[in-house]
């Protein structure tokens, strides 16, 4: 496998701590299986988060391409927006994002950190006019005298998805130390670069656990086949050899809610739950939905309780404060 030749650019601080949450055990009851928090909220850049494992890698090719900006687009609250401007204030490069105001774009939460980053931030009303504005914006710049690097929505690209490869490799050393072998991996999931790199780590790694993504927004058939599509550019790139079908892409549809950013009540729940037993603050868009399905799969009987689980927390919680005080 290719993945330790890649270019890398460090930013993340690795390995993120596995935590047993005992205290978040015994809240569920003696049915409970053993839960480990992946902490990748702690990654550190700029209130951590998963987006910067992928960074590492997207950063690293945008220098080897002599970039002078990178541009990226999500919603106006994008964890993946601000972490890629602070990817690029590290690294000495300005940075441009794409930010639509689908659920408002009040400048708070993640939206006031990609000001004070430095960002130029063009906000759009709609999903529809960001992926218009992306479609010419490399030209813009380009006619401007820039390099740009365009990075598409979470990063979720083969090169980005290799940070999440990388991170199962770190993760399978943190469980054989703690004895563990745990039969699923729970994660919140949306542009599928977590998932591809995690499907492709998995397999190449013979990881013990099923990769379960939980989705954030619909339609969940879409998602998997862009998770199947995301996987095999992956494994391509990294010379693993092993070809990704519908059948290895797991997602759970069961928790999105209404739609993309906005909060369930499972979600809401989920988020007081943690915050109370573990101090640990997920957010209502990904974090929330995820520990939602794995809290609902506890008290239904669908895990074992003498089996481990592991929880991957991919950050997100500036965008609490973009929130109010609707989780209280």
């Amino acid at each position: 496998m290719r993945l330790a030749t890649l270019p890398r650019y460090h930013l993340a601080t690795l390995p993120t701590p596995l935590q047993r949450a005992r205290n978040l055990e015994v809240a569920l009851g003696p049915r409970c299986p053993r839960i480990y928090l992946k902490r990748d909220d702690l990654t550190g850049l700029a209130f951590g988060g998963n987006k910067a494992r992928k960074l590492e890698y997207l950063l690293a090719d945008a220098l080897a391409n002599q970039a002078t900006i990178l541009v990226s687009e999500g919603a106006a609250q994008s964890n993946h927006a601000r972490i890629t401007a602070a990817a690029a204030v590290v690294a000495g490069l300005r940075s441009v994002l794409v930010l639509d105001a689908r659920h408002g774009s009040a400048i708070a939460g993640n939206l006031l950190l990609d000001h004070l980053l430095g960002a130029e931030i063009r906000i759009v009303p709609d999903k529809a006019a960001r992926s218009q504005l992306m479609a010419s914006i490399g030209d813009e710049l380009r006619a401007a005298g820039e390099r740009p690097y365009v990075i598409p929505t979470g990063g979720s690209v083969p090169i980005g998805a290799a940070g999440y490869v990388a991170m199962v490799a770190e993760l399978l050393e943190q469980l054989v130390s703690a004895g563990e072998a745990p039969s699923r991996l729970y994660f919140p999931t949306g542009s599928l670069g977590t998932q591809a790199g995690l499907v492709v780590g998995a397999r190449a790694f013979s990881a013990p656990f099923a990769v379960y993504g939980v989705a954030v927004e619909h339609p969940v058939d879409q998602l998997i086949a862009d998770g199947v599509t995301l996987a095999n550019g992956t494994a391509e790139l990294l010379g693993t050899g092993r070809h990704v079908t519908t059948a290895n892409i797991t997602i759970d549809g069961a928790f999105i809610g209404a739609d993309y950013g906005v909060p369930t009540e499972e979600g809401r729940e989920a988020i007081r739950l943690l915050a109370r037993t573990e101090a640990v603050f997920l957010d209502p868009v990904y974090s929330g939905k995820a520990m939602a399905a794995l809290i609902s799969h506890v008290r239904s009987g669908e895990l074992d309780p003498n089996e481990a689980v592991i929880f991957l927390h991919t950050g997100g919680g500036p965008s609490l404060f973009a929130t109010g005080t609707t989780l209280v």
